[in-house]
């Protein structure tokens, strides 16, 4: 699946300057990590936002977010984000979560 340039080039704008940025390909579009854990990816069009598991329900009561499942079973903490939404505050706290977790 291919995925948007444009978002993973807004991400790398957002992180780049973040301790431990990097990026890999997964879940067939790209993910964003910080100090080995993976903070926000692009799937397709849409943005994927790791939140803190106990976050996951109040996360996914705002627009235009819903869970992120590959598998027929979402995982707490992992959020997919429409395109249409106001994405900076989700890059932020994915970044911000990633941040916190022990380096991998």
């Amino acid at each position: 699946m291919a995925f948007d340039e444009g978002l993973a080039d807004h991400i790398r704008e957002a992180l780049s300057g973040r301790e431990g940025f990097s990026e890999r390909k997964m879940f067939g579009g790209i993910g964003f990590m910080l100090n080995g854990n993976m903070a926000v990816g692009v799937h397709g069009d849409e943005l994927i936002v790791r939140v803190a598991p106990e976050r996951t329900d109040d996360a996914l009561s705002k627009p235009h977010a819903r869970p992120f499942d590959m598998t027929g079973r979402p995982m707490k903490g992992w959020l997919l984000v429409g395109s249409e939404a106001e994405l900076d505050p989700w890059i932020a706290e994915g970044a911000d979560y990633a941040s916190a977790l022990p380096p991998k």
